[in-house]
């Protein structure tokens, strides 16, 4: 099976930090991906890479076969790649209706009607648990429900490859049960990479666990091998529990 996206060599330097350093990293279609690692590591960096938002120092981005290191963020977005940030995005301004209708229309360029806006934007809203709250202003949206309101403007794209930045944080228990019942219904039709500091719900998520410590990878497999993993404890799991 081709990747569906490979970097090589990837780097980004500020001035004389390495944030990300020289990172050989690979992601197959259809798998759930967690990145991990202390603060500072570089994992927001090296999506923010994957995405667009960053141009590297240096290396390639290869997505789906062809190189798109050079290629804008926006651009990214019509290839399929949609990522949702640490720091909510959202307008605050607008209802949750409004935001997420306006990625939907992005995919729907065919001149479709606007009760196809209407359809993909509940659609959207329904799976996230949101649709009780559609003409809710975002600003008035708890930050959990903002979260979850981000992660419905990315399914609204369509993605082949869904970036997750601490999607978690803010959420209720509840709430990430339902969580993470989501993120396993869009890997059926969509590659997850998602960065995420709660650990039990790495653990129950990822299919695969990269480990990033210093801006390289320190570490990459299944669960159970990253927690067995002796230097993952001594540089991230240890802090985390201890």
């Amino acid at each position: 099976m081709t990747p569906l996206l490979t970097t090589k060599a990837l780097s980004r330097h500020f001035g004389g930090l390495r944030a990300v350093d020289a990172v050989d990293f690979t992601l197959m279609p259809g798998e759930i991906r967690a990145l991990i690692g202390p603060n500072g590591a570089g994992k927001t960096t090296f999506v923010s890479l994957v995405s667009g938002r960053l141009q590297p120092s240096s290396g390639a981005i290869i997505f789906d076969g062809a190189d798109v290191t050079a290629v804008p963020a926006y651009a990214r977005v019509r290839l399929g790649i949609a990522y949702t940030f640490q720091i909510t995005s959202i307008f605050a301004n607008l209802t949750a209706y409004d935001n997420v209708a306006l990625p939907a229309q992005r995919t729907l360029t065919d001149g479709r009607s606007r009760g196809a806006v209407r359809e993909a934007v509940m659609a959207a809203l329904e799976r996230t648990g949101l649709a009780d709250r559609a003409q809710m202003t975002a600003g008035q949206l708890s930050y959990g429900h903002q979260r979850l309101l981000e992660v419905a403007m990315g399914l609204a794209l369509k993605p082949r490859l869904l970036i997750l930045d601490e999607p978690t944080q803010g959420l209720a228990d509840a709430e990430i049960e339902n969580f993470i019942q989501l993120v396993h219904e869009i890997s059926a039709s969509a590659t997850v990479l998602l960065i995420e500091h709660n650990m039990p719900v790495v653990m129950r998520l990822a299919d695969r666990i990269t480990v990033f410590n210093a801006g390289r990878i320190l570490a990459e497999g299944s669960p159970e091998a990253i927690r067995a993993d002796a230097s993952v404890q001594e540089a991230y799991l240890g802090a985390v529990h201890g």
